[in-house]
């Protein structure tokens, strides 16, 4: 019998890791629906016990759950049953739950807790979780945790705040593994066996120079497969994306993405080490800036059903107060054009379909385009061709629709000089808002401007305008009816 064999489990041993204990078997999972959500029974039930006064039964309940799970049922819980459930959880109110949780919940549970509390639940989390924390706290608030923490935890998270929100220096995190380069594989191990303040999670380690600036990478699996009198300079991998400390978070998610990568050193300007992103802090990333972007084009502030009502329609009021001012300039168009449709009321009925159709196809191009300025797939170099693109799909789109409404208008109007107007203007329109929905974010992408944010609003008063304009011009210019 060979060691590898010696080595292998009894068959009637079960061997299990971690994740196997974190959360019972699926079988046993009364908790969860098939979508992985609290089942809303399960909810209700643990409301109702905690109402009651059985905490007991009721942590027995919840302490089944995932971290993830236990902030959820905080979320699904209504805002005044919130307080009464966190009493009941106690110490079960962990660290790894707050990190899980949605931000507006988080801040309102905090608020309960005493600064000596925050900065206990902090410091057992890693930085970059610890800062989303503690980051939103008022500035009062903030001090007081932080003169609780431990003086190294302290220093760590005030050097994390000293940087731009959503910046990498925010992201990353401080505790990682770096040796030297002139180390042996044997070196390395014998440290990582030995030394109990390494940080526990990890499967990179990184490997500096004497400035202690990153010269390589190497996977532990590397390592654990590589004679122990190899020098570590010769397993490690050279070629490494490296990230500045003050890049913004969206780019960083870009990098990982393109680049597939698991972890990345972030560098200060001097190029030393500071601090690793990891892959689960960019997931976060990528769903929350995609979300952003979506909810800014709709002028829908951070379109949270947690957020308080009044933070909702400060956002939400002050894009529909813009809007009301740019469509004052449409109707002002109307409004020069009133004695024709007063004279042709066929007119008024037809208006809307030209803006409306001009709108959808303006709100397709900026979609797409927001899209590919976000994804770095739209820069200097190809944006006129993006540009003569959306041209060219603008005048197919725009004739097939003004084939259809021109022919259905003449139909159904008996006037094919009608039919002939609407199909002119749908062809105007819709080209229009195919440029304008690529060259609008285009240019204020250009001034620095977030293009998410007031491309739809200028984008739908052009389709509006020329929509009218070109729709009731050409009526009058065709002779079909007079001002």
């Amino acid at each position: 019998m060979d060691k590898r064999e010696e080595s292998l489990p009894p068959e009637d041993v079960v061997v299990t890791d971690d994740r196997d204990r974190e959360r019972p078997a699926r079988e046993t999972d009364t908790e969860l629906d098939e979508d992985d959500r609290l089942k809303p029974e399960f909810v209700r039930d643990v409301i109702e016990l905690a109402e009651a006064g059985e905490g007991e039964a009721a942590r027995e309940r919840i302490g089944r759950l995932h971290p993830a799970d236990i902030a959820d049922l905080f979320e699904l819980a209504r805002a005044d049953e919130r307080p009464m459930l966190a009493a009941v959880l106690g110490d079960m109110l962990s660290a790894d739950v707050l990190a899980e949780m949605n931000d507006y919940v988080r801040e309102e549970l905090i608020d309960l807790l005493a600064p000596e509390q925050v900065a206990e639940l902090a410091s057992e989390l890693d930085t970059d979780d610890a800062v989303a924390i503690i980051e939103d706290m008022e500035e009062d608030e903030q001090q007081a945790v932080l003169q609780a923490m431990e003086p190294e935890d302290r220093a760590a998270i005030e050097d994390a705040l000293s940087f731009p929100e959503e910046s990498a220096g925010r992201l990353m995190q401080r505790d990682l593994v770096a040796v030297p380069e002139h180390v042996t594989v044997g070196d390395v191990i014998d440290r990582l066996r030995e030394d109990t303040d390494l940080t526990s999670d990890f499967w990179e380690i990184y490997v500096v120079d004497p400035r202690h600036r990153p010269v390589g990478t190497c996977q532990l699996s590397w390592i654990l497969r590589t004679p122990r009198d190899i020098a570590i300079s010769d397993v490690m991998k050279r070629e490494q994306t490296l990230i500045p400390v003050d890049m913004d978070q969206e780019e960083v998610a870009l990098r990982f993405q393109k680049y597939a990568l698991i972890s990345a050193a972030v560098v200060d300007k001097g190029g030393r080490l500071v601090g690793m992103i990891t892959v689960d802090d960019v997931v976060h990333i990528i769903q929350e800036e995609a979300g952003e972007d979506i909810l800014r084009l709709s002028g829908a502030g951070d379109g949270d059903i947690n957020e308080p009502i009044r933070e909702t329609y400060s956002a939400r009021v002050r894009w529909l107060i813009a809007n009301l001012g740019t469509a004052l300039v449409a109707s002002s168009i109307v409004a020069m054009f009133g004695g024709a449709i007063e004279h042709m009321v066929a007119l008024a009925a037809l208006m809307p379909i030209v803006a409306g159709v001009g709108g959808n196809a303006g709100t397709q191009t900026l979609a797409v385009t927001v899209r590919a300025l976000a994804m770095n797939q739209l820069t200097d170099s190809n944006s006129w061709r993006a540009i003569w693109r959306e041209m060219k799909i603008a005048l197919l789109n725009g004739g097939t629709i003004a084939l259809i409404a021109g022919t259905a208008t003449a139909i159904w109007f008996g006037n094919p000089q009608l039919g002939a107007v609407i199909a002119a203007a749908m062809i105007v329109n819709i080209f229009v808002a195919g440029v304008a929905g690529v060259a609008i974010p285009l240019l204020l992408d250009r001034l620095d401007q977030d293009p998410a944010v007031a491309s739809s609003i200028f984008v739908t008063m052009t389709t509006d305008s020329m929509g009218f304009l070109a729709f009731l011009g050409l009526a009058v210019l065709s002779g079909l009816t007079t001002l």
